[in-house]
């Protein structure tokens, strides 16, 4: 685990813990927005969270496999017992990116499935509404809000697309240096970064990409409200 995600892990609060109890005892996301409205936290207030938190995610996702393509570079013109040491250095690396890219994935799809439920709602309680004008406005605000989410959920894929083409790469390099940890071994695998190299910039300009329309979403949710 990276300092990073331990210190996240470590933040959690007793409102996340009785936000967990609730769930356990309902067994469902019924369940899960219940208890946070009595928190005082409702769907929207959710969404504005996890995606502030999914945008976090990303950036330090991005840092991590920079840092990886780093320790990748630094292998070659290594020899020895410094060979082995960077070795180590980008296996462990390696693995903080693969925990990196499974968190953002789970909140990514925890993103979708709050604004999924939310529109929803909102929805069911426009058609609720008997004022045609409440009506109105609110089923514009409705849909502009789904149009910039449409936005940012397409940047979501684009930049989850392209983790495991990196992944891949990476777990090559890392294992076939496990069985063949030697100068020659670097020789047949340094013409094999600059790949990399281009798949970690494709993934680093395509979540900056992300960042920028969780960024514009929240200012949207903030308009909306």
């Amino acid at each position: 685990m990276t300092r990073r995600r331990a210190a996240r892990a470590g933040a959690a609060g007793l409102a996340a813990l009785l936000v967990v109890a609730a769930v356990l005892a309902g067994g469902c996301r019924t369940a899960y927005y219940a208890a946070w409205e009595k928190l005082g936290s409702e769907k929207r207030d959710l969404l504005r969270s996890d995606v502030a938190d999914m945008k976090e995610q990303q950036q330090e996702t991005k840092e991590e496999f920079e840092d990886a393509l780093e320790k990748l570079r630094a292998l070659y013109g290594s020899s020895g017992s410094d060979l082995e040491k960077r070795y180590d250095a980008l296996r462990a690396e390696y693995e903080d990116c693969e925990g990196e890219a499974a968190d953002l994935r789970r909140r990514m799809e925890e993103v979708r499935t709050v604004a999924r439920d939310l529109f929803e709602e909102w929805e069911s309680e426009i058609e609720s509404m008997e004022n045609a004008s409440f009506q109105r406005q609110s089923r514009a605000k409705l849909a502009a809000t789904r149009k910039r989410f449409e936005g940012l959920d397409t940047a979501m894929r684009r930049s989850e697309e392209s983790l495991d083409p990196v992944l891949r790469q990476l777990r090559d390099h890392v294992l076939f240096l496990k069985h063949n940890l030697n100068a020659q071994s670097l020789g047949q695998l340094e013409g094999e970064v600059g790949r990399i190299d281009k798949g970690v910039a494709e993934l680093v300009e395509r979540m900056q990409r992300s960042i920028g329309e969780a960024d514009a979403f929240l200012t949207s949710l903030e308009r909306a409200s």
